[in-house]
């Protein structure tokens, strides 16, 4: 069975730790083919792995480089009807036994009726100038974060519960590009867009794969790491001198796709569009999220595992979605007169005067408020807020008078 690994690396001095790591802990070594878009500054850093029949390494030198997506489109081309797939970063480590492991999850999941599924997850972190010791041993699932301005939506990892007492994967609502493992056809049926540049890539990714019929799922057990910190590594935007407009070209085609902001959903992206499997709205059903609305269900804000559940009717469908609340609060200096606040809570009730949201400030955050004469909120409420408080704490005189006003 082989995999056809996926590994975009750019002027990454991890890129050669997590090969040897990658081939030291698989069971079967001789079984992977492994595709590298190697975006260099020292072309000879994989001189040991050139004539290793094993490799197919793509050399770009960094200047040349296009972003992520473009270079993950590179690698799928080499793709050559391989069992598996596994796309991963340049800077991870993996568990003993880590390609048997995945295998048999797949082959689990299909004998359990799902024709296609897909592993991918934030993986756990680790820190390579203090590894193993600072290796986090929770499988990670992804959780909804927030529609950012531009229109694509930021995850967050948080461990799985319960997940020792579990024996089989969590189902997923997102993608994650740094690790998916899935049959080898997903490099023909869901390509990386390469005109899409960062922001956008993961969840275009993850509808796309689901209307091909592909069924996400995170791990329930831990199966690589992968490093955040990305100490000592310059990232491609740091020299691409016009990577602001790729990025901007990149969020405007998101949006398209997904019909927002009063786009029509796309149907013409060819290849890089959706399946025929299912449909942009059984994604949103499935996730509780409405593009169009940019709306979550409350049952995706509470971080339950997928599907969500059917509403009855298209009428309650559409009112499904809480929908996320701006509002800027403008300060007016002549009510906040202390010369060492340290402390500030501001929150914002419903009419039942439950809180709906807080957030507390501490003495960096308030120096800003002051500065800008403002504070800027975005939060999804289960209810209505109708009003707001500031309690502002001083270190000479403790708490002070409550400011309040309604919204």
């Amino acid at each position: 069975m082989k995999i056809f690994v996926q590994i975009a690396a750019y002027r990454d001095p991890q890129l050669i730790f997590t090969i040897k790591d990658m081939l030291d802990k698989a069971k079967h070594p001789d079984n992977l083919v492994i595709c590298i878009a190697h975006q260099y500054d020292d072309i000879n850093v994989l001189n040991e792995y050139r004539f290793d029949e094993r490799f197919k390494i793509i050399d770009i030198a960094f200047q040349e480089s296009k972003g992520a997506c473009w270079a993950r489109n590179l690698i799928q081309q080499k793709y050559n009807g391989e069992e598996y797939t596994l796309q991963i970063d340049s800077h991870h480590r993996f568990v003993q036994y880590w390609d048997e492991i995945l295998i048999n999850m797949i082959k689990d999941l299909q004998n359990k009726g799902y024709e296609k599924p897909l592993l991918t997850a934030y993986l756990p972190s680790f820190d390579p100038e203090n590894d193993p010791d600072k290796r986090i041993n929770i499988p990670w699932k992804m959780n909804f974060d927030r529609f950012i301005p531009e229109g694509a939506i930021f995850f967050m990892p948080n461990g799985i519960d319960g997940y020792d007492e579990l024996n089989e994967p969590v189902r997923s609502r997102f993608y994650s590009a740094h690790f998916c493992f899935t049959l080898g056809q997903f490099c023909n049926e869901v390509q990386h867009d390469p005109d899409y540049y960062f922001h956008g890539e993961e969840i275009s990714i993850a509808v796309r794969a689901f209307t091909w019929g592909y069924d996400l799922f995170h791990p329930h057990r831990v199966i690589a790491w992968h490093e955040y910190t990305r100490k000592g590594r310059p990232k491609q935007w740091d020299d691409d001198s016009i990577w602001g407009k790729r990025n901007e070209n990149c969020h405007a085609k998101n949006r398209k796709l997904f019909g927002m902001d009063g786009e029509t959903p796309a149907d013409n992206f060819g290849i890089y569009g959706f399946g025929k499997k299912r449909t942009l709205r059984d994604y949103e059903e499935y996730a509780g999220i409405s593009f169009s609305k940019r709306g979550i269900q409350k049952y995706t804000l509470d971080n339950k595992y997928p599907p969500n559940p059917k509403c009855q009717n298209e009428d309650d469908f559409n009112k499904s979605f809480i929908i996320k609340f701006k509002y800027y609060i403008d300060i007016d200096p002549n009510q906040f007169t202390e010369n060492d606040y340290d402390f500030w809570v501001v929150a914002f009730h419903d009419k039942n005067n439950e809180t709906v949201y807080r957030k507390d400030f501490k003495i960096k955050g308030i120096k800003r408020i002051l500065e800008m004469r403002k504070i800027k909120v975005n939060f999804y409420p289960n209810t209505a807020p109708i009003n707001w408080i500031i309690w502002p704490h001083s270190k000479s005189k403790g708490w002070l008078k409550k400011i309040y006003s309604n919204v």
